[in-house]
């Protein structure tokens, strides 16, 4: 029998015989990578392992220590959770299945209208662990689109996917069910088979770390006049380590709700009567927000920008100009009808401040021309996609606009992410990722030349502040390149919130220009940036990153007082008016319950400091200073000692690295679920 060659990763050689596949190659390699390896990559494509290889080929063989070993075993999962519903519910229908970051889901609908709730979780883990003890083989076969109608045709989900493939419409691909002339599916069990291009572990045996999450709705194709269908999240990982490690950080996420904290902690609520994905803000939320809004406020003054407002609605023809309602109208809330004309509360702010721009003549010496605005936007978003503060209706951007010249890019650049990170890290965000994403392929506005420019200024941005950063090819907007920054959290979720984005669109659309230098009139670029996204979504984040234990200068209350006894209360409230004197928030919790309970009120609420008063301090003017996250009590602290602590702390922005309780939790690996 002839033979064949393979080259390994390392650039070494395998000789094999004619027809061996991946599987044989682990093998041949040893027992252990025998028994590790699910899928392999043949010259790029990845293929399963009972695939033969071809002479020449390059292969690397993929396991579950590989990002693309988890990503198969959790395709092979949720198949694995398809059959055990099926097994549980005859007559059950499939939507998709498909792997996502940290997990699976699949969207199913059950026979004769049941339902399932997050109570039908255990017994469907259950059957999906007997199937693993039977170590059944993913088998893969395919057949012609005329033959895969035939076998799915009582799956009216399937037959669309695959009608959808016939037709060449590219929606059937999403899910990576199948593509081209013909359909490949995968056969467990003699009941059980689903379409899918694969690949796939070897059996149902590798697939051990595994825990269902949760129940939840979803339409079919994400399209609310469609079949509602049911939905089960799951998660799997390669080993019990990382399955645990990530169950433990689900947990710690789930002790920092923004939503549940917030509540807890009186800072804000979401009324039913203002409707979905608008909140209101409480007066601890609201100094909090007043203290974030002031920062960059000043943090932009000091920085030249020029302040704007605008107002809330506009008429139809600035969005049409803008080309808001040929893209974004989906996004837009309905119409109104006043006066004659047609008004849209407002999605964005960039159209206004292209407005004020426009509102005289500008000169190449007047730019940069920076306009800033913490301006109210309203966007309709799904009711199913509303979380919080993470993702809601109505929210505050921390808008800027940049208009520039073509030569001032490179230098904007870097100023403005200097800027961006500086503010980033006065919050307490150090772990930053970045995403340049390029020029799309098929269609944007511009020339060569300015997206060339504009790409290089991002890109030299980035590496002359260290950030680490991938390039999403083509993945810019129509109308510019951007830089998308991430902030990881305390316990290691990555929360975008940054953007500096290039538009060389509007200034187009409303006709904008400059008098240059040596009188001809151009065009200026137009950079859109946005430092915290939205007050709302950054204060959210900023609640699950501290779980609501805010540094002392973000602290509703700094300072609790607490006198030991009512003889106490005069010395407490002197203390009380002498901080407040010197700008602090302090608060008075007086003798009316046991000292102890009182204390640990003081720790509840999450304030900075407690102070406690008795006899010794009424005399010596001192406290005993309870500091958050400290074991033992600093006793007889002078107040003047104490004010300059408390000075020190809120000028340079302490963090407290106790204020994040971090819990042991790892850092990588977690996204934010909004």
């Amino acid at each position: 029998m002839s033979a064949i060659t393979v080259t390994l990763p390392d650039g070494s050689n395998r000789e094999l015989t004619e027809g061996a596949t991946a599987g044989d190659l682990a093998a041949e390699i040893g027992p252990g990578l025998a028994k590790a390896a699910l899928i392999a990559v043949v010259d790029g494509v990845e293929v399963d392992l009972d695939v033969a290889l071809p002479n020449g080929a390059e292969v690397a063989l993929v396991t579950s220590n590989d990002e693309a070993g988890v990503h198969t075993i959790r395709h092979s999962t949720a198949h694995l959770m398809a059959q055990a519903i099926l097994d549980l519910h005859p007559g059950a229908r499939f939507a998709i299945g498909p792997p996502i970051e940290h997990g699976f889901y699949y969207d199913f609908d059950l026979p004769d209208g049941k339902t399932l709730s997050n109570d039908d979780l255990e017994a469907i883990e259950n059957r999906m662990r007997e199937l693993v003890d039977a170590d059944q083989p993913f088998d893969r076969h395919e057949l012609s689109i005329d033959e895969a109608i035939e076998l799915f045709k009582d799956e009216p989900y399937k037959l669309e996917i695959i009608e959808n493939v016939r037709a060449g419409a590219a929606a059937a691909e999403d899910a990576g069910e199948l593509s081209g002339d013909t359909v490949s599916y995968y056969k467990n069990s003699e009941n059980f088979l689903d379409m899918c291009t694969g690949p796939h572990v070897p059996s149902t045996g590798k697939l051990e770390h595994f825990k269902l999450m949760k129940v939840a709705g979803a339409y079919w194709r994400g399209d609310e006049k469609r079949p509602m269908l049911q939905r089960i999240y799951g998660t799997a990982w390669g080993n019990k380590k990382d399955l645990k490690a990530h169950l433990h950080r689900l947990e710690e996420a789930e002790k920092r709700d923004h939503r549940r904290l917030a509540q807890e902690m009186d800072l804000l609520s979401w009324p039913t009567e203002l409707g979905p994905g608008l909140a209101v803000w409480h007066p601890k939320g609201s100094i909090i927000r007043t203290i974030m809004e002031t920062y960059s406020r000043e943090r932009h003054e000091a920085a030249s920008y020029d302040f704007a407002f605008s107002p809330h609605i506009a008429k139809s023809v600035l969005w049409e100009t803008s080309g808001h309602l040929d893209f974004y109208a989906d996004g837009m809330y309905p119409p109104m009808e006043m006066d004659g004309a047609t008004y849209y509360p407002k999605p964005m702010n960039c159209p206004f401040h292209v407005l004020v721009y426009k509102s005289d003549q500008r000169s190449y010496r007047d730019l940069p021309m920076k306009i800033f605005e913490l301006g109210t936007v309203y966007r309709y978003e799904l009711s199913g996609a509303i979380h919080g503060l993470m993702r809601s209706r109505g929210f505050t951007q921390d808008d800027s606009h940049v208009f520039i010249t073509r030569e001032q890019i490179a230098e904007q650049l870097a100023d403005l992410l200097d800027f961006m990170l500086g503010i980033l890290r006065d919050f307490g965000f150090t772990d930053f990722e970045a995403k340049l994403s390029t020029r799309p392929a098929e269609k944007s506005v511009g020339d060569d030349e300015i997206w060339e420019s504009a790409t290089a200024g991002l890109q030299a941005a980035l590496e002359a502040h260290g950030l680490d950063y991938s390039v999403d090819e083509g993945g810019g907007a129509f109308y510019g390149p951007k830089i998308d920054v991430d902030v990881r959290d305390a316990i290691g979720r990555a929360w975008q919130l940054s953007t500096i984005q290039l538009d060389f669109n509007l200034p187009d659309r409303f006709d904008l220009e400059y008098v240059a230098a040596d009188g001809e009139r151009k065009p200026p670029v137009m950079i859109h940036r946005a430092l915290m996204g939205s007050i709302e979504r950054f204060f959210g984040v900023l609640i699950e990153h501290y779980a609501g234990n805010f540094p002392a200068w973000l602290a509703p209350v700094q300072v609790k007082i607490l006198p030991v006894a009512e003889a106490h209360d005069d010395y407490a409230y002197e203390v009380r008016d002498l901080l407040r004197a010197k700008g602090f928030r302090a608060e008075i919790d007086p003798a009316t319950d046991p000292l102890g309970k009182r204390v640990r009120n003081g720790k509840v609420e999450k304030v900075p400091y407690v102070l406690v008063v008795g006899d010794d301090d009424v005399a010596n003017r001192t406290a005993g200073v309870n500091k958050r996250g400290v074991k033992d009590v600093d006793r007889d602290v002078s107040l003047d000692a104490f004010v300059e602590r408390l000075t020190n702390d809120v000028e340079t922005k302490e963090l407290e690295s106790n204020a994040v309780e971090s819990s042991g939790v790892e850092s990588s690996g977690v996204e934010a679920s909004a």
